[in-house]
């Protein structure tokens, strides 16, 4: 929040009380919470009655409610600040690049000095060297190290969560819902997102990673089951507007089999050629995780000491006083620039679709400022169309197509745009809902 404000904000979370114990529970846990923030804390934590609790979120089951607990926590856009960091990086001197596949390890004297990299839209095999290499590729940290160390036992146990976007009419509150303990011991959450509902979340073990992971129907249907318990109106396959799984790179050290018990610490190896590999942990860490890394990776290049500075590093857009009631506000000091490109263009302010939040200068801009190169870049993770509502995206993408065909100048523009909207196509409608039973 103090350093990427405009990308990060308040938000009440409820915890509902179905029976008697749980609101006290709950509560005495949520106070230990609050000593645990100290000052860092975004509000104290209280006890709701029955109808300090319904007037909170007003589609909540009200059959069998005691109350509730309600507490305060943190939501960022995350692919935002992925972006975000990644301007960062180079406003600060990095050359940052995407599409860059890294298939092999060069080393020198049995010493690691640096990497053979594919550049995957121009097929072009390209040799980077360095006095020290980072591995931080998440789900596929093992793939790097089998490069350094062939058949070395694997340290990621990848775990699967999914999903569901539900209309807003689902959760008719600013605040969300948490449930710390479901039927089976999950967590159950609804959010809620640009004017949307997020229901989730699964934990189910995957054997190896993927690029894109689809949620499989028994997870959807656990989402879906455990959230009727919780609002006033089930949802069903026809509700949801998106589903959307992810990976967690979870490190088992210890070989356990249950990922909801694996824990979600980030941990900094180094092999015997000299491969940093950071592992593990997640969003709410990373800036201690970047630190940990870089200072064990300034040791095994020689790199003179230097103290991080990254603690209260402003990010790429910070911008303080922003408007949330305009969706440009996640471009925090950059909308300005974008702001003056529409004032320039007209054309270039109007939406991509009515349903949509997203207007036509934002593709532009992804294309111009921030490496899009892809429709399903500007689709999925420069704007979140996709996540939003998987079917409007389909509609509006040959003329995001269309658009970044002109943007990037490509040979060949008919053929660009055809390959484009069936790579697009094909990993969209992995985001719609399909029942087999």
């Amino acid at each position: 929040m103090q350093n990427a404000p405009h990308l990060v904000h308040n938000l009440a979370f409820v915890v509902p009380s179905y029976e008697w114990w749980n609101g006290p529970f709950y509560g005495v846990g949520l106070k230990v919470y609050d000593l645990l923030a100290g000052k860092l804390g975004l509000g104290p934590s209280r006890l709701l009655s029955r109808e300090e609790t319904l007037k909170r979120i007003p589609t909540l089951e009200p059959e069998g409610l005691r109350g509730g607990v309600i507490y305060y926590d943190g939501q960022f856009e995350d692919a935002r600040l992925a972006i975000n960091l990644a301007q960062t990086a180079e406003d600060y001197g990095a050359t940052v690049l995407n599409y860059m596949r890294v298939v092999e390890l060069k080393k020198t004297a049995d010493v690691i000095s640096g990497v053979t990299a594919i550049d995957l839209e121009s097929g072009q095999s390209i040799e980077f060297n360095g006095r020290v290499v980072i591995n931080a590729t998440g789900v596929f940290s093992d793939r790097i190290r089998e490069m350094d160390e062939p058949g070395c036992q694997p340290i990621i146990t990848p775990s699967q969560g999914v999903h569901l976007v539900l209309p807003k009419e689902f959760l008719k509150s600013d605040a969300a819902i948490m449930v710390p303990h479901t039927a089976d011991g999950r967590v159950l959450f609804a959010v809620p997102w640009h004017e949307r509902v997020v229901v989730g979340t699964t934990d189910t073990p995957v054997e190896k990673p993927v690029l894109e992971p689809c949620a499989l129907q028994e997870e959807i249907d656990f989402i879906l089951t455990h959230a009727a318990r919780y609002l006033t109106h089930d949802p069903d396959y026809g509700d949801i507007l998106s589903v959307f799984a992810g990976l967690r790179p979870l490190v088992n050290l210890q070989g356990g089999e249950d990922t909801a018990e694996i824990s979600r610490d980030h941990h900094v190896m180094v092999s015997k050629a000299g491969l940093v590999t950071i592992a593990g942990g997640k969003w709410t860490t990373y800036r201690k995780m970047a630190e940990d890394t870089i200072q064990q990776a300034a040791l095994v290049a020689g790199l003179p000491e230097r103290p991080s500075i990254t603690r209260n590093l402003r990010i790429h857009g910070w911008l303080k006083a922003v408007d949330r009631d305009n969706h440009l506000h996640i471009y925090g000091s950059d909308r300005i620039y974008i702001e003056d490109m529409i004032k320039k263009h007209p054309e270039l302010g109007k939406k991509l679709h009515p349903e949509l939040p997203y207007i036509k200068g934002e593709v532009v801009w992804a294309v111009r400022q921030e490496m899009a190169r892809s429709v399903e870049d500007v689709l999925a993770r420069r704007t979140r169309a996709l996540l939003l509502n998987a079917e409007l995206s389909m509609k509006i993408a040959p003329e995001v197509a269309e658009m970044m065909a002109r943007e990037l100048k490509v040979r060949r523009k008919k053929r660009w745009i055809k390959e484009q909207l069936k790579l697009y196509m094909d990993v969209a409608k992995r985001y719609l809902p399909q029942r087999t039973d």
